[in-house]
Order: structure tokens, then C-alpha cells, then sequence
């Protein structure tokens, strides 16, 4: 089997292909990446020799680039590329819709255009806006994205649907919760709250901190894409979610604890535009149609991904150049 893999040089994609080549190591691995400031190589170091990964530069909105990769024959793409801050989303805009919804477009043209067996579109539980204290986003819910990211996100899926229903494209759509854990760029919220007591900064919360959000370790949300890929029914959506509902507080004083730094590093400010309020995913449909379920508890993956972060100094103080 041959995968494209789509900004797997970024957090998630990167886990994922050094998780699918320890699993099936007999599988083909193409990796699509124009490494921004939130690809990078080193997290796939460990493959540079190995016969069955490769790497090729280029942005999923280049037809040419694509359309040379599909000459090769792909059975599957798994779709992680993504422009995803949204912080930065708010500030501009315009480089999200390009990548988010032209380069998703892109893919999916090439892929009807050549056939495959499978397209994996790997998206967000942001796309269904915020949650009041009680309920949880079920794949039903409807989509009401907050921000220009999540707007973007929910508008690539519906590209992949329309691909789906119109020309008979093979698809499946993921919804995840909060991914932490090795590799993942210093500008979101857990490697900035622990690079930054590390070297005791301030640490900043948005708003009065009680946003809360749904953990996902990021190896089990390997292990469901890695399901869905294989035994996912062709058209469904499936959400995967961790089950660790947590503040923003609770995870900064979690980690300041496990660190034994003091909470006088936190500082509150201005809240976020479009801040929403709370995440929550419901994760049956994946847990009793294929079986899925976490392996990591919060204090465990909270755990290993501290230890990652307190061994690989020199990695995070080269992302945050």
C-alpha cells in the first residue's frame, strides 16, 4: 500500500507516519510538506534511510507538484495539511482559505481525476463552534465555526463531502479533539506553557482561563485514523475524542505543578476574538463501530509529553526562532 501523506512534517502527521512505518513497515510512505513555520523535518529524522518513506517539498495548492505524485500511484492520502493557529487565522486570514480550502480542493480534484482507494480529510471539533457547560459534539451536530481556521476547516470538509456525493469519491472525515504530545510546535497552548516556565517566562491566559477543551494524547489519535484508513466505512465521519475535558488553568497548573514552578508565572489577559468557550467531543460511533478507545490516560500522555519536551531542549528552542 502506498499513502500520501499530507503535511507530515507538522505535530500530528509526523506522529503519524512514524507510527504507520513502525506498524506496518512493509507500507509505502510519500510525504507532501512546504514546510512552514510549523513543518520540520527533524521530527522524521529516523526515517531519512529508510527505504520505504521519501519526502517531497511542495505545497498541497500546486496542481503540478500533486498530479506528479499520483503518476506514481497513491492508494490512500491522509490529509493533515493545514494551516491551524488560530490565532494567527485572525491576523491573516487569506493564507487559510488558500491552503485550508484551495489545496484541500486540489487534492480531491487530482484524486478523482487518477482514483484511490481512500481519501482521509483529518479535521477539527472546531468546525462545530462552542459548547455551553452541558452536551457534547456529536458527528450530527451542526457545523457553526467561530473563527476564519475553523470557517476554513469546515469548508474543506464540505468540499470533501460534495466530492463524495457528487463523484462517488471514497472518503472519510475525522474530527478530533486537542492533540498533545512529542513535536508539537511551541506556540500551542501545553509546549508554550512548558517551554516558557521552563525558562520561568510569563505564562499568558486568555480571558479568565475557564475555556475548556477535550485532551487527545496525539499516538491515540494515530491509532484511530490508522482504523478508520483500514476499516472505516467509506462516507462516514467519525469524531475522536480523548475524554479529558479540561480548563485552560487546570492544564497551566498541571503542568507548573509537574515542573515544581510557581503559578505567580501566570498572567491573564485580553481574551481571544471569537474565543470559544468549550470543546467536547462524543467518541461512541468510533468506539463501537471499530473498536477504538484511548490508551493514554491525561496523567499519563501529560507525563510523557513533559519528559519529551525536558529531553529535546534543543528542538523546541530552534522552533521558537
Amino acid at each position: 500500500m502506498k499513502l500520501l501523506i499530507t503535511g507530515g512534517a507538522g505535530f500530528i502527521g509526523s506522529n503519524f507516519i512514524l507510527y504507520m512505518l513502525q506498524k506496518y513497515p512493509h507500507y509505502k510512505i510519500v510525504n507532501l510538506d512546504s514546510l512552514t513555520y510549523a513543518g520540520n523535518l527533524n521530527n522524521l529524522k529516523k526515517m531519512e534511510n529508510n527505504q520505504n518513506y521519501s519526502f517531497v517539498y511542495g505545497d498541497i495548492s500546486n496542481p503540478e507538484i500533486v498530479e506528479n505524485l499520483f503518476q506514481q500511484k497513491i492508494d490512500i492520502i491522509v490529509n493533515f495539511a493545514a494551516e491551524s493557529h488560530v490565532d494567527r487565522s485572525i491576523v491573516t486570514p487569506q493564507k487559510f482559505i488558500e491552503t485550508n480550502i484551495y489545496g484541500t480542493n486540489n487534492l480531491l480534484f487530482i484524486s478523482k481525476k487518477y482514483g484511490i482507494d481512500k481519501f482521509i480529510q483529518v479535521s477539527t471539533d472546531e468546525v462545530y463552534g462552542s459548547l455551553n457547560n452541558v452536551g457534547f459534539f456529536t458527528e450530527s451536530s451542526p457545523l457553526a465555526p467561530n473563527s476564519p481556521y475553523s470557517a476554513s476547516k469546515a469548508a474543506a470538509d464540505l468540499l470533501v463531502r460534495a466530492y463524495s456525493e457528487t463523484f462517488g469519491l471514497p472518503v472519510n472525515i475525522t474530527r478530533c479533539s486537542n492533540n498533545y504530545g512529542p513535536h508539537q510546535h511551541p506556540e500551542k497552548l501545553i509546549p508554550l506553557v512548558l517551554t516558557s516556565a521552563l525558562k520561568d517566562n510569563i505564562i499568558p491566559i486568555y480571558g479568565d482561563g475557564l475555556n475548556i477543551r477535550d485532551w487527545l494524547y496525539v499516538e491515540d489519535h494515530c491509532s484511530a485514523i490508522d482504523l478508520i484508513l483500514h476499516q472505516g466505512k467509506v462516507g462516514e465521519i467519525y469524531n475522536i475524542g480523548g475524554g479529558n475535558e479540561r480548563t485552560n488553568l487546570q492544564i497551566v497548573n498541571t503542568i507548573l505543578k509537574k515542573l515544581n514552578k510557581s503559578t505567580d508565572l501566570i498572567s491573564y489577559i485580553d481574551d481571544r476574538l471569537g474565543h470559544d468557550r468549550r470543546y467536547a467531543i462524543d467518541s461512541s460511533k468510533i468506539r463501537k463501530e471499530l473498536g477504538w478507545k484511548p490508551v493514554f490516560t491525561f496523567d499519563i500522555g501529560i507525563r510523557k509529553t513533559i519528559d519529551w519536551y525536558l529531553n529535546n531542549k534543543d528542538w523546541w528552542e530552534m522552533e521558537k526562532k
